[in-house]
C-alpha cells in the first residue's frame, strides 16, 4: 500500500467552512492554515473559543483561547494532558504513532478529539481525576512551573 497523500489546505478550508459556518479561517496557500471558532462539546458544557494552527513541516497545534486561564481542579497546579499549561495547547494525539497526519480531515479528527479533551477536562476540573487516557509527558513550560514550587 502506497503513501497516503496530504489533503489540500484548500479542501481543509472548504470542509471547515461547511462544518463551521462563520468561523474565522486564514489560509496561506498550501503552507499554513489557522482556524478559530467557539465550540460547545456537549449541551451541558461551557463554550470554548479554540484555535487550530497547521503549518507545513510543523504539524497541527490546537489551543483553547478562552476561557484563559482554564480553571484548574482543586489542588492541581497544571492542566492535564497538554503540551503547555500557559499556552493551553492541548495534546490530542501521539505523533510517534501517526494517529493524525495531514492526510486526515481536521473536522473528522482534531476537532472532535478537542471536544473529547474538553469533556474530560470538565470532569477533571471538578473531580481532579483525568479519565481521557493518553501518554504522560512533560514540557519545558511545565518543568519551569514545577521548579518554582521547590
Amino acid at each position: 500500500m502506497g503513501k497516503t497523500s496530504k489533503i489540500s489546505l484548500l479542501i481543509q478550508e472548504g470542509t471547515l467552512k461547511s462544518y463551521f459556518p462563520g468561523s474565522n479561517i486564514k489560509r496561506n496557500g498550501e503552507h499554513e492554515i489557522r482556524w478559530t471558532h467557539s465550540i460547545t462539546p456537549t449541551p451541558l458544557s461551557n463554550t470554548y473559543k479554540v484555535h487550530l494552527h497547521y503549518k507545513y513541516k510543523e504539524g497541527a497545534k490546537f489551543y483553547v483561547l478562552n476561557p484563559k486561564p482554564l480553571k484548574l481542579a482543586p489542588g492541581k497546579n497544571l492542566l492535564p494532558h497538554v503540551y503547555s499549561t500557559p499556552e493551553q495547547r492541548l495534546c490530542l494525539y501521539y505523533p510517534v504513532n501517526r494517529e493524525w497526519t495531514s492526510a486526515k480531515l481536521y473536522v473528522k479528527t482534531l476537532i472532535p478529539w478537542a471536544c473529547e479533551w474538553l469533556i474530560h477536562y470538565e470532569i477533571w476540573s471538578v473531580t481532579g481525576n483525568w479519565y481521557g487516557g493518553g501518554i504522560d509527558h512533560e514540557n519545558e513550560a511545565e518543568k519551569e512551573d514545577l521548579s518554582d514550587e521547590t
